[in-house]
């Protein structure tokens, strides 16, 4: 069974104590799948990701804070000239997640329906 980060999400080699992507110390408590066993929903995050994906808010609800700072930050440090593009993003990673293409949050658990 694959493991996840849960800083970035990225998946683990087998026995890493530390994620190769973002650095971010792994212990075991954290380094699993199940987490506190509560799996986020597909619809909210899909309609997060159209409604508000410029201010990366579905990101935040999945668990991937690098991808949603990232939106927030283009959207707000561009004052809002740029929020085209991070919504695009949005937009598109929304109608992923409403497709399945995107199907586990950021701990690698599966979205619920």
């Amino acid at each position: 069974m694959a493991k996840f980060c849960p800083n970035c999400g990225a998946e683990l080699n087998e026995g890493a104590d530390v994620c190769l992507k973002c650095g971010k110390r792994v212990t075991k408590e954290n380094n699993n799948n199940g987490g506190n066993g509560q799996s986020k929903s597909k619809i909210a995050a899909g309609l997060l990701g159209i409604f508000l994906g410029s201010l990366g808010v579905h990101n935040f609800y999945l668990g991937y804070t690098g991808k949603a700072v990232a939106q927030l930050l283009i959207t707000l440090l561009s004052c809002g000239f740029l929020s085209l593009v991070s919504g695009l993003w949005g937009l598109i990673e929304g109608i992923l997640i409403l497709t399945g293409s995107i199907d586990k949050d950021g701990n690698g658990n599966p979205l619920s329906n």
